[in-house]
């Protein structure tokens, strides 16, 4: 058939990780968010240069922005590329749909949109937020606890 490609979808990309997200958080659920980013923006983020640890995502006016997203100046660019603050609000591209049920839930329920991954598909930067709630000492303790059995049990099922 003229026009299908025998050649799968290639593979996701991880640009940037937040790892304390869920260190921190207790994730409910999670979104694939698109970024309104510039040029030089999205070079830099794809040579790496993109860092998700202390970023969160707030409302103003309707719309859904990730604050404190730091993506270093690309430093290739030449005169083409406007310098742009690196910690500039960028806003995020959702369905209006979305929009609306998350600005709602996050009012209600008094959650948080954490950034847990930022990647590249099909030639697209993506963003995932997830929905979370904050842990407590105790919560951490308990998943370090838990974490700890669980490597000492695969350590004795190996020495079976």
């Amino acid at each position: 058939m003229p026009g299908t490609s025998s050649k799968p979808p290639p593979p996701d990309v991880t640009l940037a990780t937040n790892r304390r997200a869920r260190h921190d958080y207790e994730i409910l659920d999670s979104f694939e968010a698109g970024l309104s980013l510039t040029g030089g923006e999205v070079k830099s983020c794809r040579a790496g240069h993109a860092s998700l640890q202390q970023a969160f995502a707030s409302f103003e006016h309707g719309e859904l922005f990730v604050q404190s997203m730091h993506i270093l100046p690309y430093l290739a660019a030449g005169s083409g590329f406007a310098p742009v603050e690196p910690d500039r609000p960028k806003k995020l591209l959702l369905h209006r749909r979305e929009l609306t049920r998350l600005h709602s839930v996050v009012q209600l329920k008094g959650l948080a949109l954490v950034p847990l991954k930022l990647y590249a598909t099909r030639g697209r930067l993506k963003l995932e937020v997830g929905l979370a709630r904050g842990k407590h000492l105790v919560d951490k303790r308990e998943d370090l606890r838990r974490r700890q059995d669980d490597r000492e049990a695969r350590s004795e099922a190996r020495r079976r």
